[in-house]
């Protein structure tokens, strides 16, 4: 059975024992199955339930420190006098193949501001992304390539 309904019925009796039906208890009730699953994960082999949490998190993480700092740099853009922006499109070039990962990297890049998924190359090679501060276009590719790129794939392979 996957290990993910297993979790997923673990957190439907907890919340059943607790009498509780609520998103807090479903959430504590996922953490503490991903806990009992996890001190018994010898009996399941080699998962890689165990290691896509962690990375998901990671990806969590990561993508809300980039929300933030995105939107205190549009705001600063926004509310001073002289702008800082300097818009353009970049071509980045894509690791991820299949529909989920093109789609995942490209609605997160768009979900940040000061950047927009624009359209995807024919051979589905390259992601074309509009930039609202592109001091320069490498720096750019290798934020988004090895931050937000990377973290997706390693939580959807």
């Amino acid at each position: 059975m996957n290990l993910f309904l297993i979790n997923v019925l673990l957190a439907v009796g907890f919340m059943i024992a607790l009498e509780s039906f609520t998103l807090q208890t479903l959430v504590a009730g996922l953490v503490v199955g991903y806990g009992a699953l996890w001190l018994t994960r010898p009996l399941y082999g080699d998962k890689r339930y165990f290691q896509r949490i962690p990375t998901l998190i990671g990806l969590i993480v990561f993508f809300i420190k980039a929300l933030f700092v995105s939107n205190l740099r549009v705001l600063w853009d926004v509310v001073t006098p002289s702008h800082i922006s300097r818009p353009g499109i970049i071509r980045l070039p894509l690791d991820a193949r299949t529909d989920m990962e093109i789609m995942a990297v490209a609605n997160l890049i768009s979900l940040t501001p000061g950047t927009l998924s624009i359209d995807l190359s024919d051979d589905r090679h390259y992601l074309y992304v509009h930039v609202m501060f592109l001091d320069d276009v490498d720096v750019v590719c290798r934020e988004l390539k090895d931050g937000l790129e990377r973290r997706v794939l390693e939580v959807l392979r």
